[in-house]
């Protein structure tokens, strides 16, 4: 008689526990798919179990976050712990003066991490290039996933509590549970504590049919758009464009930047589909994180309806306290600059993410000027007639694809290419040839922006269907989406591109 065999299972079991900096836990990878499957089924046990709950998920999202950025799982349970502390004094402290100084202190706790791990090395490099290569030598060679996530959603709870918007929890378990929520935790929405807090001890969790329902539409929608979407056309031809600019005609680098606007807003949307989805299964709720937001017919719009928890934090939390529009035309016109050059540097520390949000926040104060000058200008497209919005669209459309090639590019040495391509070696003759040979990137590109500019209702009434179909469709339809997956995808999982920020 032959004995099964055990040969590999201690390694894949070790694979478990073991970080590995090439291959994070994504959403869309079939490692998360079974350890989620794995871990709904212990937390439905935990439904009127509030505290057992509350620490399943917080193990489980501190295993998560290890699968991505190894040991530094440390650094995000000292700023759980650090804001806890500091919201405590904050809270206990009776002088204006004191409440200001401990503020100062998260801010100062938080954007000292931040910077530390994601601007050293470009100061080093400006320091280097001032005064000669070899002045520093030091390095930070690692960047722990979604620092910028973690880091702005903790400092919006000391900030809420300093105003009076929000008392301070009493328990450190339920921060480090918000701060550490797994579906949110590397790549947004940013959460505010204010809107999540009060769903952490709900007893017992409520999953509704529709809620159920909605989760599965948006972990289909979401995967669709990443696994499918912009893994294929990123890999099988934006990749190779924005790579050797100069091997393509100036259609091709065009096709190019069209695509990455596509791939990053179906990569970055999925993301937060994907994690709105997986909150509705546990039983919590996040807001929208984007609204179509190449519908926008103008800047402004664009930035109501694209990462909107992003925003709406820069909106809050910065550009208001900078004065927003109560002091002046200039100065209304100078915070948003300055409030759009730091949105920039968040991103990441080079030259073209600072330009990128310098070229935003100019198009923002323009677009606020052009409305005080011109009678009847309007802010959003739907105050608009449809000929004046479909012009909006266009322009606003093009200039935010201005944005995405320096976001993506690089170096300014490849905007430089790509631009002189386009404008200088279009080469008309060779679409037919261009869309022949990438028949199937163009026709995902097409489907994607198709799908994108369709009615808000027919999303609505595709998530309806899919939300009150039969337990057995929505399994067939999951198990249809990863068939699909599977058979486009290719050898290597591709990270999310706002893991990086």
């Amino acid at each position: 008689m032959t004995l099964p065999t055990t040969d590999g299972l201690g390694e894949k079991l070790a694979a478990l526990f073991q970080y590995d900096a090439t291959s994070p836990l994504i959403f869309s990878s079939g490692l998360f798919l079974f350890l989620f499957a794995g871990f709904l089924l212990l937390y439905s046990a935990f439904r009127r179990a509030t505290m057992a709950r509350i620490v399943y998920v917080i193990l489980f999202s501190l295993y998560f976050y290890y699968k991505s950025s190894g040991i530094y799982f440390l650094l995000l349970i000292f700023a759980a712990t650090s804001d806890f502390l500091i919201a405590q004094g904050i809270s206990r402290t009776q002088s204006r003066r004191g409440k200001r100084w401990l503020v100062a202190l998260s801010v100062a706790v938080n954007l000292g991490m931040l910077g530390y791990f994601k601007y050293t090395n470009f100061l080093i490099d400006i320091s280097n290039q001032l005064f000669g290569q070899g002045f520093l030598q030091f390095q930070n060679i690692f960047l722990p996933v979604g620092i910028s996530f973690f880091v702005f959603q903790s400092m919006s709870y000391t900030i809420d509590v300093y105003r009076g918007q929000l008392r301070p929890l009493s328990n450190w378990l339920d921060y480090l549970f918000y701060l550490s929520f797994f579906p949110q935790l590397v790549a947004g929405p940013i959460v505010r504590a204010r809107d999540f807090i009060p769903q952490i001890r709900q007893n017992p969790v409520v999953v509704t049919r529709e809620m159920f329902g909605s989760g599965v539409f948006l972990i289909l929608t979401g995967l669709f758009k990443k696994a499918i979407i912009s893994d294929y056309i990123s890999l099988n031809f934006v990749d190779r464009v924005f790579d050797e600019p100069l091997l393509y005609s100036g259609f091709e680098c065009l096709m190019g930047i069209y695509g990455y606007a596509l791939q990053i807003y179906c990569d970055f949307s999925g993301y937060s589909d994907m994690a709105i989805g997986i909150a509705l299964l546990l039983g919590f709720r996040f807001p929208k994180n984007f609204d179509a937001p190449y519908k926008s017919a103008t800047i402004t719009e664009f930035w109501r309806r694209w990462h909107i928890s992003l925003s709406s934090w820069l909106r809050d939390y910065l550009y208001i306290s900078l004065g927003g529009n109560r002091k002046g035309r200039l100065r209304t016109y100078g915070n948003l600059l300055v409030t759009m050059l730091l949105g920039g540097l968040w991103h990441g520390a080079a030259i073209r993410f600072i330009l990128w949000g310098g070229l935003h926040g100019v198009a923002l104060a323009l677009h606020k000027l052009w409305m005080s000058v011109v009678p009847g200008a309007k802010a959003l497209g739907s105050q608009m007639h449809w000929w004046s919005r479909a012009a909006g669209i266009f322009f606003t459309f093009n200039l935010v694809c201005f944005g995405w090639l320096m976001f993506r590019a690089e170096s300014m040495q490849t905007v430089t290419l790509m631009l002189h391509q386009i404008f200088e070696s279009f080469n008309a003759a060779v679409i037919p040839q261009v869309l022949a040979g990438y028949a199937g990137v163009f026709a995902l590109i097409a489907a994607g922006y198709l799908l994108h500019m369709m009615p808000q209702r027919v999303d609505a009434l595709a998530q309806r269907l899919v939300a009150h179909a039969p337990l057995v469709l929505q399994v067939v339809m999951a198990a249809a989406m990863i068939w699909c997956v599977m058979q486009i995808k290719s050898s290597d999982i591709q990270p999310f591109i706002y893991f990086q920020f």
